[in-house]
């Protein structure tokens, strides 16, 4: 669905917004000079466009005059700004993007005016490497094509799947905080590597490499994880001693309770 023809503008020239960028360009997705951002922190703007081969402007009326979809990446506390600054500038030909944490679909429809297109994302930190989980949700005047267009794109720093608006702090739970749970089980096999007698540097990246393995054969086979679990399961061999040990441990509730924890907190927070 690459559109060598779309112009994109990013309000916010951070880490997220520069590697959606870099991946739409470096996919061929959206060509860099139709690409535009603006900053008002002078490093992250060269940065941005050290990155990409994008233009930085000067302003987010710039922006809403160059771009047929606008991200919104900032802060969520200078999105009331940004809308004030868009809102008289928007158009029926314009898409708006928002990847600003905890700000809702109601907040954008009611700065940005009725009628206007606004899809909410709830990207994750991996989008950095090329690996994003998002979870996106549709404003009241989003069409299936814009659903469409913003899966593509971020499909081009990792996946995003469609959800409504109500599960976003669940995806927040899940794939938001996700990472963060994933780094300290890392953490923790490399510890098992280093007692059993491995150096901690190869304990780190067999422990790293496993984890990245497995997630591959979730995704690139389509078999149920326990499935896979199964076969690699031998009766009384060394994979059920240690699944066993993981049972005691009761760490499947524990991961539960942590994306429970994660999502009512996210819940609090959007109140």
């Amino acid at each position: 669905m690459a559109d060598a023809g779309l112009k994109v503008g990013f309000i916010g020239a951070g880490k997220m917004a520069t590697a959606l960028a870099k991946g739409l360009v470096d996919s061929g997705f959206v060509a860099a000079q139709n690409i535009v951002a603006v900053d008002l922190f002078p490093p992250a703007a060269e940065s941005f466009a050290a990155s990409t081969g994008a233009a930085i402007v000067a302003s987010n009326q710039d922006v809403a005059a160059a771009a047929d979809v606008v991200f919104i990446a900032v802060k969520p506390h200078h999105v009331a700004g940004v809308l004030d600054d868009l809102a008289p500038l928007l158009s029926d030909r314009h898409l708006v993007v928002s990847i600003a944490a905890g700000v809702t679909l109601s907040v954008y429809e009611a700065g940005l005016g009725a009628g206007r297109r606004i899809v909410r994302v709830m990207p994750n930190t991996p989008c950095l490497v090329g690996a994003a989980a998002a979870g996106f949700s549709l404003g009241s005047a989003a069409t299936a094509e814009d659903a469409e267009l913003v899966e593509a794109m971020f499909g081009t720093v990792g996946l995003a799947v469609k959800v409504e608006e109500r599960l976003l702090d669940a995806v927040t739970g899940l794939s938001g905080s996700g990472p963060a749970y994933v780094y300290q089980i890392i953490e923790a096999l490399s510890d098992g590597g280093v007692r059993v007698g491995l150096p901690r540097d190869v304990a780190t990246k067999l422990a790293a490499q496993t984890l990245f393995g497995a997630a591959k054969m979730v995704l690139e086979t389509g078999e149920h994880p326990g499935a896979l679990k199964d076969a690699v399961t031998s009766p009384g061999g060394t994979t059920i001693a240690g699944l066993h040990a993981l049972e005691r441990g009761g760490l499947r509730g524990v991961l539960m309770n942590a994306v429970e924890a994660a999502t009512d907190r996210s819940r609090e927070l959007g109140r």
